[in-house]
């Protein structure tokens, strides 16, 4: 119950699709990149890694090397360019220091990737750029437009509600980067279909009935819409209901356990 689980839903699935689009989009001047936000803790980052899981990286016989279709990082805690090409570098496991000049790291990340030939480069917690001087952020947003252009691949920019606000400095990543919010849960069908689909892979051996009203809207009040507080509250209910007995989630094994969690 404590391992990540996929559970298929539909917000997910048009994520994942305009995901699939962005990956299949053939090498042009002026790549189509897009924007994934929301509050944190939604849910954002299981759907990107999903999608890498889908398209792992294989390895070019005829030339020798690793051949990696989606990039994935970090952007670091205050938007330096420096540091963005390390923990770039850092991610694609390539010896460097992190001394070097700008210039230096520049070079050698251009010249692997271009090697590696990815078709999407992610870059998650992207908000961190409100985190630098405005100077600081505008570096940062040239520099992913500089990627998209330089290696001819689509740019997912992931973050919370502030990384929209970041982009909004920016008129030309406004026009390039198509936002998509991944919105907080509300009682509608589609959060039924999503409690539903935890009870299929909660190890419980009676129904827990999540959808019922009473069920789902505790769930929804204690977990503020949030997909990642949602499976929290369900896990520990679970745990609780394999420890008594029940074999089943009740509101009394909800509340027991979200006590003193608001």
């Amino acid at each position: 119950m404590r391992r990540d689980r996929w559970i298929d839903y539909a917000r997910a699935n048009t994520v994942l699709r305009e995901l699939e689009r962005l990956f299949e989009t053939p090498p042009r001047e002026r790549m189509p990149c897009m924007l994934l936000y929301g509050e944190s803790n939604i849910g954002k980052t299981l759907i990107t890694r999903k999608f890498e899981r889908e398209h792992p990286p294989r390895f070019d016989e005829a030339r020798g090397i690793e051949e990696r279709a989606i990039v994935s990082m970090q952007m670091p805690p205050t938007p330096d360019q420096s540091r963005f090409y390390a923990a770039l570098l850092f991610e694609l496991r390539a010896p460097h220091s992190d001394r070097a000049p700008l210039l230096v790291l520049e070079r050698l990340t251009r010249d692997l990737l271009r090697r590696l030939r990815p078709r999407l480069l992610i870059v998650d917690e992207v908000h961190h750029l409100l985190a630098g001087s405005y100077r600081e952020q505008r570096g940062s947003l040239n520099l992913l437009k500089y990627l998209s252009n330089d290696l001819k691949c689509s740019v997912v920019l992931v973050g919370t509600n502030d990384a929209l606000t970041a982009l909004e400095t920016d008129a030309q990543m406004r026009s390039r980067f198509t936002p998509l919010e991944l919105p907080t849960w509300r009682e509608n069908d589609d959060f039924r279909r999503l409690l539903a689909g935890f009870e299929r892979v909660i190890p419980l051996r009676r129904r827990s009935n999540l959808a019922d009203r009473e069920t789902l809207q505790f769930i929804l009040g204690k977990s503020g819409g949030l997909t990642g507080r949602v499976s929290q509250i369900l896990n520990a209910a679970a745990e609780i209901a394999i420890a008594d007995g029940s074999e089943r989630i009740s509101v009394a094994s909800l509340e027991e356990a979200t006590r003193g969690r608001g």
